[in-house]
């Protein structure tokens, strides 16, 4: 028996066209140069997925100690002394108040900085 397969692969064709949308010249028009494309694409989508957890964790590491070199301190110097103090706050959380509630964040480093001169 013979099966030909006809709305079946035109709807996969279909679709791996439409995933390949905007893109130049044959990887956007012949069927099997997109969907070697819209292969890589997906792959690569997904490490950027994971590349951006990193690159915002930079950014949040970067925007602290920033914020805390005015005070005398730097930005290991600043997580040794809040794990001391049992503050148990994010990267992110910290970014975000130093960025947004500088008076908030400069009495966490005070704090930090009384009780993490003292152990």
């Amino acid at each position: 028996m013979r099966v030909k397969r006809g709305p079946k692969k035109a709807r996969r064709r279909k679709s791996i066209l439409k995933l390949a949308k905007g893109y130049v010249g044959s990887k956007g028009v012949l069927y099997r140069t997109a969907k070697e494309q819209v292969a890589k694409s997906l792959a690569y989508a997904f490490v950027g997925r994971k590349d951006r957890k990193a690159d915002m964790r930079s950014l949040w590491i970067v925007r602290i100690n920033a914020a805390v070199r005015p005070y005398g301190l730097s930005y290991s110097q600043f997580i040794a002394a809040l794990k001391r103090t049992d503050i148990t706050l994010d990267r992110k959380s910290l970014s975000e108040l130093a960025a947004r509630q500088p008076d908030l964040f400069r009495a966490i480093v005070e704090k930090v900085k009384e009780t993490g001169a003292n152990a």
